[in-house]
């Protein structure tokens, strides 16, 4: 006998949910290491759930923009997966790796080969793809964006970029560090612009929950009609998501979140239902391993109040 599906308010339940974790305490702290991210209100707290049947619930601050930072490695591989098909899998590969997102520690023994492509160091590797590919890569990229997100009003934030270019040693010693072992082909330089960039990409909940459709929607395409990406390739970027879209903390999302996702250190998370909903959540403060503390929060208990998850 088939179950019947029930049906959710997710109205409801995202504002129920928004207004008990605002109600509690908003732990955590603003990433300072980087500038410019530090001028950013802690009070900040959104989210937004764009589903299937193109149904948009937002709350809070779900249109006001904010950086989206380490979110972008997963526009980035995407893109690259679109253009360099399996190639890109010699050079990067997709275990999780239990270690922070800016370690060097791995890639000694890995011969520079990053161990997944959402550590700095692996988003570096796909940048450099792209760097290569793109006749002008910062230009080119961001108009590739716009295509996923059906939006002009996507755009680079320069004050974010040059802040980070400004205090990025350690992502600079990464980037050099693969260069020795061959696996960087582009000057250090020009990856590292790309890359500062990228990562300052500004969009707001609405904008995210746009974009990353094409991972839950089989049937998404860009404005000219195309796919972004066929569905064995769909698969394999939302298995990566789930088991290494939040660093370290990883096994923790999938265990009480239960979605594929990816976190960025400006505050916001983006995860997709595959076949259902794609949603978005951003709050500035972060726990201990650099993931949103009320978006971590949210997720939880939406997935929960509605039991929808891919386990």
């Amino acid at each position: 006998m088939k179950l019947e599906e029930k049906t959710i308010d997710y109205k409801k339940v995202l504002t129920t949910i928004y207004h008990n974790v605002v109600s509690e305490e908003n732990k955590g702290a603003i990433a300072t290491y980087i500038p410019e991210l530090a001028k950013v209100d802690a009070d900040n707290f959104g989210v937004c759930l764009l589903t299937m049947n193109n149904e948009q619930f937002g709350v809070g601050n779900w249109q006001t923009k904010f950086s989206i930072q380490s979110i972008s490695k997963v526009l980035s591989l995407s893109l690259a997966y679109q253009i360099f098909g399996d190639e890109i899998w010699k050079r990067v590969d997709v275990e999780p790796s239990g270690t922070p997102f800016n370690s060097l520690v791995q890639l000694e023994s890995d011969f520079g080969i990053p161990r997944n492509p959402f550590m700095n160091s692996g988003a570096m590797v796909i940048c450099d793809m792209l760097v290569s590919h793109y006749e002008n890569p910062k230009e080119d990229f961001l108009a590739a964006v716009r295509e996923l997100c059906k939006s002009s009003d996507i755009s680079y934030s320069e004050a974010v970029a040059k802040s980070e270019a400004s205090v990025g040693y350690r992502n600079k010693a990464l980037c050099n560090f693969i260069k020795s072992f061959g696996n960087i082909k582009n000057e250090p330089e020009e990856v590292l612009g790309f890359y500062f960039h990228m990562c300052s990409i500004e969009m707001s909940c609405q904008e995210l929950s746009q974009v990353f459709m094409y991972l839950a929607n089989p049937n998404f395409t860009t404005s000219t009609g195309d796919n972004v990406l066929n569905l064995s390739k769909t698969k394999r970027i939302n298995a990566i998501m789930q088991t290494c879209g939040f660093y370290d903390e990883s096994g923790e999302f999938s265990f009480r979140v239960g979605l594929p996702g990816k976190s960025g250190v400006g505050g916001g998370i983006v995860a997709v239902y595959p076949g259902k909903y794609c949603i978005a959540a951003w709050s500035p403060k972060l726990n201990e391993k650099g993931n949103s503390y009320r978006g971590m929060k949210f997720l939880e208990a939406f997935t929960t109040e509605t039991e929808e998850s891919i386990f």
